[in-house]
Parts: structure tokens; sequence; C-alpha cells
């Protein structure tokens, strides 16, 4: 039987969408944060992580990665809550991993350097709307800025979890950035036109957005969106979780009911329950979504010269192969001086 998900989400994919698309002078490195030395306090609880950041982020990137929650930074109409340190180590530390050094090897090493965000800032818990019952995940704002919720929650032991729940949000976030810069082929918005449902989509079972050829249930909400969700879940889903997708978008799908003839839904998500019918949609989901990763495939490789695939096997093997032990090290290996013990423990043993 199909699994089903859990949780009913949102990711916001661009606050101030209908600002004006960021130029490439606009998104120098060099216009927006000093990189000069801020005089880390080596005393201060924080100074590994600072350093770290400054060193990794905001010298190589003139990005600014913000794990101290700024209540001007946030929307004031939650209640918000920091992240904790711990779990800002490891999602900085992944994040540089599995985003910025992909994106360094496959494409370029100065590629997030012109067109990367500006500020990430970690957020510790959701951002819940009680009245659609969605969470927010992550906002993209004016293609300089992501925020990223539920921090306090994440589980490095579990790459599903971080997928859903961070990594396939940053790249379904870069995806809005990278397209308010350079827009993708209007004809992928009427792929689906008929299908959309922007006020009821976080209603709709996971399978029957499928097998209309949605990549995601948000992906379902309208076009913007289905075409960041679209590049998010191709390069992030393994090739299980993609081929077991195509699979349940190749049925059909219906309400069931109970014995009053009322709709039954999933008691975890609220979601209507559906069983495996006939395809009676008049919609081939599989060739939809592969059409739809086509566009976005030649859309790469024509306005940015990037290969889709590569960034994508990029991302498999990277996903599957990382010691967070190791990756946690760059980070508590720090010394007061600048310095870290792994280097100065090499450096001893060779004297």
């Amino acid at each position: 039987m199909i699994k089903k998900y859990i949780f009913r989400i949102a990711i916001c994919g661009c606050a101030l969408f209908a600002l004006p698309a960021c130029n490439d002078d606009e998104l120098d490195p060099e216009s927006i944060f000093s990189t000069e030395n801020q005089e880390l306090d080596p005393n201060s609880a924080s100074y590994e992580l600072d350093k770290w950041l400054e060193d990794n982020y905001l010298k190589p990137y003139n990005l600014q990665f913000r794990y101290k929650m700024q209540d001007v930074g946030t929307d004031m109409d939650y209640n918000l809550v920091p992240a904790t340190y711990a779990n800002s180590v490891d999602l900085a530390v992944l994040t540089k991993y599995l985003w910025f050094d992909v994106y360094g090897k496959v494409v370029s090493p100065d590629f997030l350097k012109i067109y990367g965000p500006r500020i990430i800032h970690l957020i510790g818990s959701p951002a819940y709307n009680p009245a659609n019952g969605t969470m927010i995940l992550g906002l993209a704002e004016g293609g300089l800025k992501v925020s990223l919720y539920r921090v306090n929650a994440m589980d490095v032991t579990s790459f599903d979890q971080l997928n859903e729940f961070y990594f396939k949000t940053m790249h379904h976030e870069f995806a809005h950035i990278l397209h308010q810069t350079k827009t993708y082929p209007r004809e992928f918005d009427e792929i689906s036109v008929d299908y959309y449902d922007p006020m009821g989509w976080q209603n709709r079972n996971m399978e029957l957005c499928y097998s209309l050829g949605f990549t995601s249930d948000y992906a379902s909400s309208e076009a913007r969106e289905d075409f960041a969700e679209t590049i998010a879940n191709y390069i992030t889903k393994t090739d299980e979780q993609w081929n077991y997708m195509l699979e349940a978008a190749s049925y059909g799908w219906q309400q069931q009911y109970d014995d009053e003839g009322l709709p039954l839904e999933d008691e975890l998500t609220g979601k209507p329950v559906c069983e495996q019918v006939e395809d009676f949609d008049g919609v081939d989901g599989p060739t939809v979504i592969l059409q739809k990763v086509q566009i976005a495939r030649d859309w790469f490789r024509d306005a940015w010269g990037m290969d889709l695939d590569a960034l994508r096997a990029e991302v498999q093997y990277r996903q599957l192969n990382y010691d967070i032990d190791e990756l946690r090290a760059q980070v508590y290996d720090i010394l007061p001086d600048g310095g870290d013990s792994a280097a100065d423990d090499k450096t001893s043993g060779n004297e």
C-alpha cells in the first residue's frame, strides 16, 4: 500500500515575490556585509560556531548565517523560539556540505557567491497557521534571505526527515531565487493549469497529487510552487522514493467513505483516505511529472549553464555518505586562537 505523509506542510515560496528580480550587481558578494574581522570574543560560549560561520559563510559568500533569532527578521504574527546552539551547528555544517559545496563542485566555486542568498536565518520552532492546518518550513524573501523553521526538532539520524523539513526546503527556496533572476518557461504554467488548488491543496491526498502530475501536495497549489517543488523533489528524493512516486502517479485514487457516507480522513494528517483504483482522472501522472522535470532540466542548462542531473547525483551521493561527527568537528575543534585542534594534532605529529 502507498505510504502516507504525516505532516500537512507549507513551504512559503517567496514572501516578497512581487519585488523585481535582483540583477547581478545587486547580488555582488561585496555589496552588503563587511567581511573584515568582527573581533569575535574567544571567550564567548558561541565563539567556535561564530568563527566557523565567519570563515565558511561570511568571508567566502558574504552571507550572514544567523542562528540567534532576531525579532526584526521574523513575522511577529507567529509565536516563535530561537534555534538551539547544537542544532544550529548541525544545520550550518550540513547546509554547507549538502548545498553550498554541491554548487561549488558541480557548477563553480563562484556561483553561490553571486546568486546565493545573503542571509540564512534559523528559527527553532515552526510557524503554524491554525486557519488551514499548515506550517511554514521556509521563506525566500526578495532573493536575498532564506529563513528555515523547526530547527529544534531536527533529527540528524533520519535523513528522510532532514530532507523533508530542511534540505528539500533549501533547494525549493533557491529555485525561487533563481527564477526571480531568470524567469522559467511559461509553458510550464499551462501543463497543470486545470488542477491547481491554491485554497485547498493541503487537504489533498499525496497519492492523488502524484496521479495529477505533481511531486507533492504543495506543488498542486500554484504553478510557481509546482516549479520549485519539481526541482527540489527531483534533487533530494532517492531513486527508490522517486520511482515509488512515479508508480503511485500511474494509478487512480478515490476518496473512501464510512458506512454513513461521510469522507474518511487520516487521524494524523486530516487528509482524505484514498484507495487505489483504475486511473480515471484523464491525466498521465508519470508523463506529466517527467515533462515538468524536462522543462526544469532544459532551463537549468539554457539559463544557467547547469546540469540538473549532475546536481542531483552529487546531492544523492553526499546525503548517503557523510559523517555528522566529522562535520561537527569542523566547529567544535576550533581553538580560541583561531586555529583548530585537529590541525594542531597533525602538526605536532609531524614534528
